[in-house]
């Protein structure tokens, strides 16, 4: 029998009135045409204040999240790629200060960054999606992080299954089905990573899907840094595809096109895709699960709390379990 734990993560911004977030800008010196639009996010919250090329995008950080030492080297990452000439939002600074403060919230304004949802199906784009993600690897490669978190399987797999049969949101029925189906999936995570063996760590974006890139005349603009780790390369290139295996493989060869002409890539990594959609899948429903008492999060996924959902999701980690055991859908 699991022991269930009390729930503890309160609503930390139950006092982010817009009214708030407009004297928050204007203490730093921000003047805005007094529009604010709330985007959307959930970890975080985040508002573009103004309208055109001089709007600012403010995100505030989630209270107890990152220290403050961790959101000031993701700034720094984002500043040191910026400043390498990549296509990547970076925060303001004020009087040499990034993590900016107002009463007991912690912020950081970005300059609005003009685009659209990526088009990938275009010619060529997968294969600049893929040199400007080299690119970042190199600079990323280039030194290491710190205080961020790194990639591992205890802290994705491990403690995210931990957490959730831990919740009182996992049906009782079902919390021996799932803690055998979770430690069985991790022991084949586990042994796919062995197998492949040791790979190079560097600093990477952490969380790359489609919704974290905009799209303009340029090129791709990477935005949102907040799960910037340290990491394999393929972390940041397996979300980037979809499909058929067929489209799969298509993809996997307009972006190798583009990302070998600016860094190498150990093809080994190839083989751990399976692995690491295991782990994301574990870690969003511990995510979901552990910031359900934010008011944000039952409205955004309502069917979380319904044992039909925690069946499914049952059903879905076996299969992936599967999944890992099968021919790696990409060939080199």
């Amino acid at each position: 029998m699991i022991r269930k734990m009390p729930a503890t993560d309160l609503t930390p911004f139950s006092g982010l009135t817009p009214d708030l977030v407009l004297d928050a800008a204007a203490s730093m010196g921000f003047e805005g045409d007094g529009i604010l639009f709330a985007l959307n996010s959930y970890e975080n919250r985040v508002y573009q204040l103004g309208r055109g090329e001089r709007a600012l995008v403010l995100k505030f950080y989630r209270p107890a999240r990152w220290s403050d030492a961790q959101i000031i080297e993701e700034h720094a990452f984002a500043a040191e790629l910026a400043g390498a000439d990549l296509p990547v939002a970076a925060p303001v600074a004020i009087a040499g200060e990034t993590l900016l403060r107002f009463r007991e919230f912690r912020f950081a304004a970005f300059p609005w960054q003009r685009g659209r949802a990526p088009e990938l199906d275009a010619p060529d784009s997968r294969a600049i999606l893929g040199r400007s993600l080299a690119r970042i690897h190199q600079v990323g490669a280039a030194r290491g992080f710190l205080h961020r978190a790194r990639f591992t399987i205890e802290r994705l797999g491990r403690q995210a299954s931990a957490h959730v049969l831990a919740s009182e949101l996992l049906p009782e029925a079902l919390e021996e089905r799932y803690q055998d189906v979770t430690e069985q999936l991790l022991e084949r995570v586990a042994a796919e990573f062995a197998s492949v063996g040791p790979l190079q760590e560097l600093r990477i974006h952490g969380d790359c899907h489609l919704g974290n890139v905009l799209w303009n005349e340029r090129g791709p603009v990477f935005v949102d840094l907040d799960d910037c780790v340290t990491g394999p390369r393929m972390q940041d290139l397996w979300m980037l595809l979809a499909g058929t295996a067929d489209d799969q493989q298509r993809q996997w060869a307009e972006l190798m096109e583009g990302y070998l002409q600016f860094a190498n890539f150990d093809f080994r990594e190839m083989k751990l895709i399976e692995s690491l959609r295991a782990l994301r899948m574990l870690h969003h429903s511990a995510w979901v699960a552990h910031r359900w008492n934010d008011p944000a999060f039952p409205r955004a996924f309502p069917w979380f709390a319904q044992a039909r959902y925690w069946e499914g999701h049952i059903g879905d980690l076996i299969e992936q379990a599967n999944a890992i055991d099968d021919p790696p859908l990409l060939r080199c």
